[in-house]
């Protein structure tokens, strides 16, 4: 016969540890089969175990000295028995989009305070497991408070190559430069911002120093141009030529034999190119020059490469280059591209699959 004992009052904290010592006495002996009939939810809990109890605080006041580092496990820097998968090279190994403020140098001679974005990366042996990608940072660290330059890349490029030990290597910084520019008629003035990424890449001993620039313009298609002014011409038909905005952007390899190649002298050369820039002031003067400068510089997308291509071309302090050039289509529900290289540093036979949804620019 079960007799049942009627509990008057709420159980307090003694009685509670009580009953779960009794549980856990049970629990011993009890099979899995037991403890899962009992309460699916508290098998595990009454499951015997060696398990230690574990303290739940943060331990605030805890030092890591160096004998208790030393003790710290590193599987990355582990024996090539730890590799998984093929036990191959890898050309780039390390971390992206780690930011921080950094100082620039203008052409006129000041100092920007400008965010920017990191990548690095190093090659990783064959028979190494893996790197500590911190240390990447922690080398870029040392030398971001210096103003900016290709030589403090090369510097930061240094450490972290011998921290790494690894022969080649890579650190692009990616930013948005501003540039006041002036409107066409009105007078007024207003900052144009452009996406630049340097870049200082060593490989096989060699380095170079390259340099991207996003230049937004709008394109007026010649085609369209003259379509709408034969039906002007012929019909008294009112029509316009449809135009608009489009990407360039152009990658460099920058010779270190004379001048400086500044940010401002590479957006120069595009105007040069391309002077249908699009504006950032604009009064009723100012929309019916940009009528006027359009008409008068109208460009297919291959003309645009060409045009880029030639400025490149003039240019001593440029050496290898890339010009992408992206026709966002008011008419078509496609773009136009074209794609022109010079020498090998940018030559590929393969186009990344996503490259021209980069060259949106969003307003």
């Amino acid at each position: 016969m079960n007799i049942v004992t009627e509990v008057s009052e709420t159980p307090d904290r003694e009685a509670a540890e009580a009953a779960l010592n009794t549980l856990r006495a049970w629990a011993e002996t009890a099979t899995p089969a037991e403890l899962a009939a009992l309460d699916p939810a508290m098998s595990r809990m009454l499951a015997p175990s060696d398990y230690p109890t574990l303290s739940r605080a943060y331990p605030s006041d805890f030092t890591a000295g160096a004998n208790y580092m030393a003790t710290l496990p590193d599987l990355q820097n582990g024996p090539a028995s730890l590799i998984r998968g093929a036990q191959q090279l890898i050309q780039h190994v390390g971390i992206s989009n780690f930011r921080l403020p950094i100082r620039y140098r203008s052409r006129e001679g000041g100092d920007l305070q400008l965010e920017t974005s990191v990548t690095g990366s190093v090659s990783l042996d064959a028979e190494k497991k893996g790197i500590n990608m911190s240390r990447i940072m922690r080398s870029f660290y040392r030398h971001a408070e210096a103003t900016f330059s290709f030589e403090v890349i090369e510097a930061a490029l240094d450490d972290y190559k011998a921290d790494l030990e690894s022969l080649d290597a890579r650190i692009q910084m990616r930013f948005s430069f501003p540039m006041k520019i002036g409107s066409l008629r009105s007078g007024l003035t207003g900052y144009q911002y452009y996406d630049i990424a340097l870049e200082l890449v060593e490989q096989g001993g060699k380095r170079k120093k390259l340099i991207h620039l996003d230049y937004v313009y709008s394109s007026t298609c010649p085609c369209s141009l003259e379509l709408s002014e034969h039906a002007r011409q012929t019909r008294g038909q009112l029509a316009t030529p449809h135009s608009q905005r489009s990407v360039a952007r152009i990658s460099v390899e920058t010779l270190d034999a004379g001048d400086c190649l500044w940010f401002e002298d590479l957006i120069d050369l595009c105007r040069r190119a391309v002077p249908t820039e699009t504006q950032v002031m604009v009064k009723r003067e100012d929309e019916q020059a940009f009528a006027e400068l359009n008409a008068a510089n109208p460009i297919f997308v291959e003309d645009a490469a060409r045009l880029f291509c030639e400025q490149l071309l003039a240019e001593d302090r440029v050496g290898d280059f890339r010009i992408v050039a992206s026709h966002q289509e008011s008419l078509h529900s496609h773009d136009a591209i074209s794609i022109l290289t010079q020498g090998e540093t940018f030559a590929a036979e393969s186009i990344d699959p996503k490259l021209f949804n980069t060259l949106f620019h969003v307003g």
